[in-house]
């Protein structure tokens, strides 16, 4: 969202008071996300490079400080694991190449010899198939006032 705490605001205004919302986000700030080791090989490549580390609800205690500021009440806090397991890595690899979210905006991006570098370097970093992704999202729940 352009502006979470509005964007959460919404939500609990279209909430029947009461009723409860909820959302979650990947923890990209501790490089937990299913989509961590595309940006760990991009800092290979460009230490300076921007992920998804500062994105809003991205960190522990984010989603809640959200929730608290757009009013919502008796707000809860939890982290959510699990892992996957990809048979391939062109599978896991592709969706990037579709520009979708700010990681595969970053892929597109790329000129066609610098993709072809990250996706090298990714792959190295990940090894073997298949591969299991272990990853973490941050969820928070409060009540709608």
């Amino acid at each position: 969202m352009a502006d979470p705490i509005k964007g959460v605001g919404e939500m609990n205004r279209v909430t029947r008071s009461g009723g409860v919302v909820v959302a979650c986000v990947w923890d990209h700030s501790g490089r937990q996300s299913p989509v961590s080791p595309l940006w760990d090989g991009a800092r290979l490549l460009d230490p300076h490079v921007g992920d998804e580390s500062a994105l809003p609800g991205a960190r522990a205690g984010s989603l809640g400080e959200i929730f608290g500021e757009a009013g919502l009440d008796d707000v809860e806090e939890s982290e959510l694991s699990m892992s996957v397991t990809h048979q391939s890595f062109d599978d896991w690899w592709e969706p990037f190449t579709l520009g979708v979210g700010p990681a595969g905006r970053y892929v597109r991006q790329l000129a066609p010899p610098k993709r072809e570098e990250l996706r090298s370097t990714v792959l190295d970093l990940i090894g073997r198939e298949p591969f299991t992704l272990h990853s973490v999202a941050w969820a928070a729940r409060g009540l709608a006032g």
